[in-house]
């Protein structure tokens, strides 16, 4: 779970999966060579969208092996974080946005032997997170507005991930930068020459004719010239 930094994570995203046949979607992106399963949590209050809960990430452990990557965008967090934690998560990212003890949801998170992680909206500064970044497992830099997939890549957003990855080799930080929203190859590429090494792509994996072909695109995507 704790690949280097220079090593290309690809995260395909549940949310863009059948989800009258979520087991087996999930399946099928690991046995074409996903490397953690992305799981976007909704409530219908910290984003205008409602997608799952708990019980369908504990379903998801029992599907696949590889680790669950569980993405936070309801207004409580901490509410519910020892539920995702019992489920099987892996890794949780949180919003620095919603409504919680920041410090204190990262922190509980580590505690349980979870990686933690810290997401921020296209429209936060990085300086907003400063004070959390030496205590992340993950920092999770979203390249859409949060809520739906299938939106277009915020190139601006990369300006933030160009700094993340500064700031870590200049203190010596650990947390791996994610991007998620609008990766596709050449995204993908971009965020990866900015610092990026975790890659969430929901519409360019579920929907590809060749879904193996898409995630080595994801991983290897070369720079154009």
């Amino acid at each position: 779970m704790n690949p280097p930094f220079d090593q290309t994570v690809v995260a395909p995203s549940l949310l863009a999966g059948d989800f009258s046949r979520l087991g087996a979607e999930a399946r099928r992106v690991e046995a074409a060579g996903a490397d953690w399963l992305h799981l976007d949590v909704m409530d219908g209050h910290f984003v205008d969208n409602i997608s799952f809960g708990p019980a369908v990430v504990a379903a998801m452990k029992k599907a696949v092996s590889i680790p669950l990557d569980v993405h936070l965008m309801i207004s409580r967090p901490d509410h519910y974080l020892a539920r995702f934690i019992e489920a099987g998560a892996r890794s949780i990212s949180v919003h620095l946005e919603a409504k919680h003890e920041v410090a204190a949801t990262l922190r509980a998170t580590r505690e349980a032997g979870c990686l933690a992680g810290l997401a921020i909206n296209p429209g936060t500064p990085l300086s907003a997170a400063l004070a959390h970044l030496p205590n992340i497992d993950l920092l999770l830099v979203m390249t859409v507005n949060p809520g739906f997939g299938g939106q277009e890549f915020i190139a601006s957003t990369m300006d933030k991930v160009a700094a993340a990855a500064r700031l870590r080799a200049e203190n010596g930080w650990s947390y791996h930068i994610e991007v998620d929203g609008g990766i596709k190859e050449d995204t993908a590429r971009i965020s990866r020459e900015k610092g990026a090494n975790v890659m969430v792509a929901g519409t360019s994996v579920f929907k590809a004719g060749d879904v193996a072909a898409a995630i080595r695109e994801l991983r290897s995507s070369p720079r154009q010239t």
